[in-house]
């Protein structure tokens, strides 16, 4: 099995996806992921971890009926080491075709943080500032808690991750918040 560099799999997903919104999640889940990381004790992991982030979608924009499934025919065919192959697939668990439990701890974050990522990001697009630096965890719950605003996040999907996880929603919230903050004020000096 092969190893992926995160530049490889940055082209890869770019060979898959050409919305700059799903690109962008890409790179999103790829912060919080090697964010989690480093916070869970995976330090030497963390590029590994980012790597899982920025493809975990990288057959939802062409293949979405088959999202978590075509990804596995995808990675498979190039031989990359399948426990990227694995860890991406488990993040559709209950969701998708592709019914693989997530048990690794990564494979929880990634499932935990999915689907919060997106709610994190249309929560702070609706604020004056546009962002996630002035946000505090009483108005993400308040978006989390109101059913119609980005309806599209599973908030069923979120919970089951903090359940996996045994962490209070309440933790998981605050912390993929703060993972996005320190994500925001990365992108932006990098600009």
């Amino acid at each position: 099995m092969n190893t992926i560099t995160k530049e490889e799999a940055w082209d890869l997903l770019k060979e898959y996806n050409k919305d700059e919104f799903h690109l962008k999640h890409g790179e999103t889940v790829s912060f919080v992921m090697e964010y989690f990381a480093k916070k869970l004790g995976f330090e030497n992991d963390a590029d590994f971890w980012g790597i899982v982030g920025l493809l975990h979608d990288l057959d939802f924009e062409m293949y979405p009926e088959e999202h978590c499934v075509k990804v596995q025919e995808i990675l498979n065919e190039r031989e990359i080491d399948e426990r990227i192959t694995r860890a991406i697939a488990s993040h559709g668990y209950g969701l998708t075709a592709a019914n693989i439990k997530p048990e690794h701890i990564m494979e929880k974050v990634l499932f935990a943080t999915d689907e919060l990522t997106g709610l994190i990001g249309a929560a702070a697009l609706m604020r004056p500032s546009k962002s996630t630096l002035d946000m505090e965890l009483k108005s993400l719950k308040k978006k989390y808690k109101t059913p119609s605003f980005a309806a599209g996040c599973s908030r069923d999907a979120i919970q089951a991750g903090a359940d996996m996880l045994g962490w209070e929603l309440d933790d998981l919230l605050g912390q993929t918040l703060e993972a996005m903050r320190e994500y925001e004020t990365a992108t932006a000096a990098n600009n």
